[in-house]
């Protein structure tokens, strides 16, 4: 996994290039019917969800991405887990909707391609009321807590997972953050921050179990370097106010 583009990394605001070109992120097919059935796995370092083709990224890309899967990342009980951070600032856990490139036949073929991934992600923080659509995913973790156990979840709305505003986010050129580390992904990272309730958070850091029976805890990967690469902005910030997520 080394390389010069390699994923996670801080967003620094303040040296983030205001891109006009940057258009609103656009979701089709998103929401789901109950009688569709999704498979809920822990594959040992993250709970995945696997997604439908019929979801795709229609706006905001300049190519057509269908999604394959999305999956959290998150720390313990006594720190957060995100694996971008934002001018230093940690958040408690992030989510990524992963998509490929619909030129290419499958998620295998596009994963080694130059253009071949595009992934949103959005930092989820503890609020105050339970978040209907991350309950979808969390009530199921009890059914999933030992390694390769895997379950259904019906469908619902994917679309509430992620920030109800999609203008405003970071771009930039990187990786997948677990090996192989393929420097194919074109990331998007919100702006906005999705909250979930305190109870939620403890059940998605406190529920899953490791190929080593441990708690699935701290499931992120450090910092990596920018090596000159350039972070652009959807939106333009006043550099006289320090501006962090949401």
């Amino acid at each position: 996994c080394g390389g010069t583009k390699q994923s996670p990394i801080n967003v620094d605001t303040t040296q983030a290039i205001f891109s006009p070109d940057l258009r609103p992120i656009q979701l089709s097919g998103y929401s789901l019917p109950a009688n569709k059935q999704l498979k809920l796995k822990n594959n040992g370092h993250t709970v995945v969800l696997d997604l439908p083709e019929s979801l795709a990224l229609s706006g905001g890309y300049a190519q057509q991405y269908r999604a394959a899967q999305l999956h959290l990342h998150w720390g313990s009980p006594s720190g957060p887990g995100s694996e971008h951070t934002v001018n230093g600032r940690r958040f408690a856990a992030e989510i990524h909707v992963v998509h490929y490139n619909t030129k290419y036949n499958s998620f295998t073929e596009a994963m080694v391609q130059p253009d071949g991934l595009a992934v949103l992600g959005a930092f989820l923080e503890v609020g105050h009321g339970e978040n209907q659509y991350y309950h979808e995913i969390l009530k199921h973790l009890l059914e999933i807590q030992e390694v390769g156990q895997e379950t259904s979840v019906p469908g619902f709305n994917i679309a509430g997972l992620l920030p109800a505003n999609l203008k405003f986010y970071f771009h930039y050129n990187g990786s997948l953050t677990t090996p192989p580390c393929y420097q194919t992904v074109k990331w998007t990272i919100f702006n906005q921050t999705m909250l979930l309730s305190h109870h939620q958070m403890s059940m998605l850091v406190s529920t899953l179990r490791s190929p080593e029976d441990n708690l699935l805890q701290s499931n992120y990967r450090p910092v990596q370097s920018l090596h000159g690469r350039r972070v652009l902005a959807s939106f333009q910030s006043t550099p006289s106010v320090k501006h962090s997520p949401g």
